[in-house]
């Protein structure tokens, strides 16, 4: 596997500045240059995979003991 020290600078420093670019492209408005979606409906398409995502991990970990 992946060396957890390695997987951690890597979420770190590429996709946490890649996943708040990709939040500010989609919550601007067009006239700015981004989709127009507004905060409120970006923050909940991405609060929904993370939930489903740590769910997923913990029941994996639940059933692994």
């Amino acid at each position: 596997g992946l060396n957890p020290v390695v997987a951690f600078w890597w979420a770190y420093v590429l996709a946490r500045p890649l996943g708040a670019s990709f939040a500010d492209w989609a919550g601007v408005s067009t006239a700015r240059g981004g989709l127009g979606w507004g905060t409120g409906p970006v923050s909940l398409a991405l609060l929904v995979p993370i939930v489903v995502g740590v769910g997923f991990l913990a029941r994996r970990q639940r059933a692994a003991l």
